[in-house]
């Protein structure tokens, strides 16, 4: 990269989504649960009973209405209750390449970006298909890209602040002009539908976010004010699978099944006390090093996990309870999907803001991990 890229101005020049046709409402979902339930309790007479589920437990628990997948029927049927994904050969896409493509062309569409000016693709997920090759290089050569270079990375729910810092610093340092960040997230995989406490909460979606220099970006982007990363050691959110439980003596995982650990599990009370004054804190402290202010903020794009959640965070920064417009809500529909909830709310939501308006996006989740990134628009 040439010299006077260095010191460059790092912007968001576009975001990009793909969203799942298959949706599944709460209804839906309830309604398998409650026979899966059933089912159990009359096969385990001596066992404790499971509890039924309930479209008002689920919407006072999360705010989530109804959520994007990639495979409804599978996942509601009581024998299954898991997607089901036909394997593909090696010579072809994997799925979660796929739709992170579809979500980078998006972005560079809208753009205007050629993708042979893209210098780097980083793949910021919390669950990757595979540990190698990298997603990331998969989805560069499936763009066309004849040079730069890919990576993945996992923050868990916050890989894509992370990595929009990570691509910002790139810019920052000139070692890079035009950063692709995508987040292609199947967290349906990684869902207990069995677990009546964590049966509803995740859906799938693949963002991507165009990250840039300021001198080559398109007229109307968003400035990069500043970025702010936190990390917090905590098991209140965990994720056990991986490719050494194959060592551990209990049998291949293809023929006996995951256990509950090496699925999504978490102390949800727990991670809502200790993340909720976390992340307040980290955005006042933040806010204030830009010499920002709650009243500053135009907009807040936070991470898409439980509407309560955000309500507090955003009252603490705001110093009032935020409107819809403040704060907008994608969860209702799309769920949580991990790293992508904040790009969702942004994609959706930045649109009606007028130049010169700041904005946060953030995130936080396992880890404990946490990102800020405080943006200003330009025309």
């Amino acid at each position: 990269m040439s010299q006077n890229a260095q010191g460059a101005i790092p912007v968001i020049s576009s975001t990009g989504l793909f969203t799942p046709t298959d949706t599944i409402s709460n209804e839906e979902l309830v309604a398998s649960f409650n026979a899966y339930a059933d089912r159990y309790n009359a096969a385990h007479p001596d066992a404790e009973p499971l509890t039924h589920s309930s479209v008002e437990f689920v919407e006072k628990a999360s705010g989530i209405k109804s959520r994007h997948v990639m495979d409804k029927a599978a996942i509601l049927d009581p024998d299954i209750m898991e997607p089901r994904y036909p394997e593909r050969p090696n010579d072809q896409i994997s799925l979660m390449a796929e739709i992170g493509v579809a979500a980078c062309r998006q972005a560079l569409e809208a753009a205007g970006r050629d993708v042979a000016d893209v210098d780097a693709v980083l793949c910021a997920a919390s669950n990757m298909q595979r540990a190698y090759p990298a997603m990331a290089v998969e989805i560069q050569h499936e763009l066309g890209m004849q040079r730069g270079f890919g990576f993945d990375m996992n923050v868990a729910c916050s890989s894509a602040t992370f990595g929009i810092q990570t691509a910002a610093d790139y810019i920052r340092s000139g070692n890079a002009k035009s950063v692709l960040v995508v987040n292609p997230e199947i967290t349906s995989g990684h869902l207990n539908w069995r677990d009546r406490d964590s049966h509803f909460i995740f859906g799938d979606v693949a963002t991507a976010i165009l990250v840039e220099a300021r001198d080559i970006a398109p007229e109307q982007h968003w400035e990069i004010l500043g970025t702010r990363l936190k990390t917090q050691f905590s098991n209140n959110i965990r994720n056990n699978f991986g490719f050494l439980n194959r060592a551990h003596g209990d049998g291949p995982v293809d023929q006996s099944g995951p256990r509950n650990d090496k699925l999504f599990v978490q102390e949800g009370r727990k991670v809502f006390k200790e993340v909720v004054p976390m992340v307040g804190q980290m955005i006042l402290e933040h806010a204030d090093s830009l010499g920002l202010s709650g009243s500053d903020l135009r907009r807040m794009w936070l991470h898409q996990a439980n509407t309560g959640m955000n309500r507090l965070i955003a009252h603490k920064v705001l110093g009032h309870e935020a409107s819809e417009d403040e704060s907008p809500t994608v969860l209702d529909t799309y769920a949580n999907t991990s790293s992508a909830g904040s790009i969702i709310a942004f994609h959706k939501h930045n649109a009606d803001l007028s130049a010169g308006d700041v904005g946060l996006i953030c995130s936080f989740g396992a880890g404990y991990s946490a990102g800020c990134v405080f943006v200003r628009k330009v025309a």
